[in-house]
């Protein structure tokens, strides 16, 4: 893997586990109407957006029998979700593989497909933004993953070809989107994606922290 030219992250449950909070908030919000929401459904979502596939407010209204008044809902779930986020700090290894690459040589960007509003904040936030040539977010391609937009669009930013790319990713859709693109992608499943099958990834791991790009490139 000697020709590993850039390197794109994934940034929600990769770099920072947002995607926890915002399933524990959720689920708080289906309890207090008397109902479960299984980590197994609320799945389908990490790596994505909702849409007509899933959407928890929409199953949430089937399971209640009404429409619910979701605008006064979200104000409370985000309030909720900001608290949450309070307590957040970067994961495992993700440091570590950033300084990595920097001294190896080799770019890295983020691929998200959240908007730039949120991955730009939190990238700011957690003190990152030296590490990455630029941020790819559904912003630029108005498409979400497991389209292979925002990888391509990505990698062509940074001049390299899709096969020359290693994605670090911890969703089935960021898999798929990464496959699609035909880029070699390793999975690192956070607590939300972890009872997932991800074949097809080049390697899984349980954080950042035990992969090492170095090794990668030496087989």
């Amino acid at each position: 893997m000697a020709d590993i030219r850039a390197i794109l992250f994934d940034f929600d449950g990769l770099i920072v586990d947002t995607e926890s909070v915002g399933y524990l908030t959720w689920k708080e919000l289906y309890a207090r109407h008397g109902h479960e929401l299984p980590l197994e459904t609320y799945a389908q979502a990490i790596g994505t957006e909702f849409n007509d596939l899933y959407d928890p407010r929409r199953d949430l209204d089937a399971l209640m029998g009404q429409a619910l008044l979701w605008e006064e809902l979200e104000i409370s779930r985000r309030e909720r979700e900001t608290e949450l986020r309070a307590t957040l700090t970067t994961l495992p290894g993700v440091v570590d593989r950033l300084e990595e690459a920097r001294a190896l040589g080799i770019p890295c960007a983020v691929a998200s497909s959240s908007p730039l509003s949120w991955v730009g904040w939190w990238i700011d936030e957690l003190r990152l933004r030296p590490y990455f040539h630029h941020l790819t977010t559904v912003d630029d391609t108005g498409k979400v993953k497991p389209d292979p937009s925002l990888f391509l669009h990505a990698a062509g930013k940074m001049e390299v070809h899709p096969h020359e790319v290693l994605v670090f990713e911890d969703s089935l859709n960021g898999l798929r989107a990464a496959r699609a693109a035909e880029m070699r992608c390793i999975v690192v499943p956070g607590p939300m994606t972890q009872h997932l099958d991800f074949d097809g990834a080049l390697h899984r791991a349980g954080s950042l922290a035990e992969v090492s790009i170095s090794q990668l490139m030496e087989k």
